[in-house]
């Protein structure tokens, strides 16, 4: 946490929606290999991460992979070992943390994102705690944009845990797709216009249906 309140000016906004208890799933946008170690500072408790495998072959990035105990998911194929270790460690209370884009956005806005994490997140029915950050992108090292002198305004806002819903109003199973729209519109509301990409439209046009806000134990 000094680190970034030394380099950034760091503001940090929602940490009362994090339960005090209990496993969750973090889902954030990606926008700097330094993410990781961002929301593991700011969160109250300890996040644990799911990276791409490639994560652990890069020299910096491995190192960012191992200190935020990140465990490792193949992206290019179906990973059911990664998805029941994200599963026990939801079981077991612990936040996981996934950037459900898979890798960093080199727009800064939101792109296509992998369902796995609605997936897991239906199957361990735990809530969701929707993140986004802002600012990263404008980090030295990203190489999306050119460096500036003086510090970067970062921005982490954590909203409101929500459960997505396992059934429909008819009793069958609703599509992963569109759960995994959801939940990233939910994620794409804390983020300005700017940053919201492919779900800029969706946010204007989205109606909460499909998430069950939770309270946040006091």
């Amino acid at each position: 946490m000094l680190f970034f309140k030394i380099t950034t000016r760091l503001k940090v906004e929602g940490l009362e929606n994090v339960p005090k208890s209990g496993g969750a799933l973090m889902v954030s946008n990606h926008l700097h290999n330094v993410d990781p170690v961002l929301l593991e500072a700011v969160f109250p408790r300890p996040v644990r991460f799911m990276a791409k495998k490639e994560v652990f072959s890069i020299p910096f990035a491995e190192w960012v992979a191992r200190m935020t105990d990140s465990f490792a998911v193949d992206r290019g194929n179906p990973d059911r070992a990664a998805l029941r270790h994200a599963q026990t460690r939801l079981l077991g209370g612990v936040i996981v943390g996934m950037f459900p884009e898979g890798t960093r956005s080199t727009t800064g806005g939101l792109k296509d994102v992998f369902p796995g994490a609605a997936a897991i997140a239906l199957r361990a029915n735990v809530p969701v705690i929707p993140t986004a950050i802002i600012g990263t992108d404008t980090l030295p090292g990203n190489g999306s944009k050119p460096r500036r002198p003086g510090p970067r305004r970062v921005t982490v806002r954590i909203g409101k845990p929500f459960y997505l819903h396992r059934e429909t109003e008819d009793g069958s199973r609703p599509d992963l797709a569109e759960i995994t729209d959801q939940m990233m519109i939910e994620v794409a509301r804390l983020l300005p216009e700017n940053y919201r990409g492919i779900y800029a439209d969706r946010v204007r046009e989205s109606v909460q249906e499909t998430v069950e806000e939770v309270s946040t134990p006091v």
